[in-house]
């Protein structure tokens, strides 16, 4: 989208037997990568991330080059600045949600004194509708509640991407309907870059302008959700798309 970053990833390498093979971009918009289990979705989120070193390949965010191995250009992972929300959310149990967003811009190069990372904390847990819940610890929030507090955490540091594994993977169904109308209207609105694992159709619906199929390591079809269910290029699109 023009005047909108764009995450763009060409990778190829992995760990042990498990090989990647991908070219993804999210260019329009928020780009869903699906696959069977042990395709190499994570290892794939893994490696855009840095922790992770692919044999080759390339990973580039608006104008900032975070990774070309051609040209000896690997950027730590600390400096990346991508937002990431794993399956399990991670956050600190011990921690209030306050404190877990606020432990984020601490470890970013913000510059802030306490006060204003406590005060840019509230500001966004009152964005994701938890305001009256800063002082719960995280053991206490609901699976919907932790992956909010999840998001506002990975947003703390104004990442240039986000990169969410399976955001929606540790809720109930009537919790996953809410939360997935939720995180679509906020990817939206955000306009940032996002990429997005799962293995739900009706999260890769809702949540994807494009959806990328990942299998056995290879990503062997890129399109919408209209184009997989019109031209499926395996029997796992077509099965999926179902």
């Amino acid at each position: 989208m023009k005047g909108k970053l764009v995450l763009e990833a060409v990778l190829s390498g992995g760990i042990g037997a498990r090989q990647i093979e991908a070219r993804l971009d999210t260019r329009g918009g928020p780009l869903v990568v699906i696959g069977p289990n042990g395709a190499g979705k994570t290892t794939l989120l893994l490696m855009i991330l840095g922790v992770r070193r692919p044999r080759s390949g390339r990973v580039v965010v608006g104008e900032a080059t975070l990774l070309d191995t051609l040209r000896r250009v690997e950027v730590p992972v600390e400096r990346r600045r991508l937002g990431y929300v794993p399956q399990d959310y991670a956050l600190f149990p011990h921690m209030t949600a306050l404190a877990n967003v606020e432990f984020a811009l601490a470890s970013s190069d913000s510059k802030q004194d306490r006060a204003s990372r406590r005060l840019q904390a509230r500001a966004l847990l009152s964005d994701f509708g938890l305001a009256a819940l800063a002082q719960r610890r995280s053991t206490d929030l609901s699976g919907g509640e932790k992956q909010r507090v999840a998001l506002a955490r990975a947003l703390a540091a104004r990442p240039r991407a986000l990169l969410l594994d399976e955001p929606l993977s540790a809720l109930d169904a009537s919790a996953r309907r809410e939360v997935r109308a939720f995180l679509a209207s906020h990817l939206e609105r955000l306009g940032l870059p996002a990429l997005v694992v799962t293995h739900d159709p009706a999260d890769a619906r809702e949540l994807g302008h494009r959806i990328a199929v990942l299998e056995a390591g290879r990503v062997v079809q890129v399109g919408t959700w209209g184009e997989l269910c019109a031209r499926p290029a395996s029997p796992f699109v077509e099965r999926f798309v179902a």
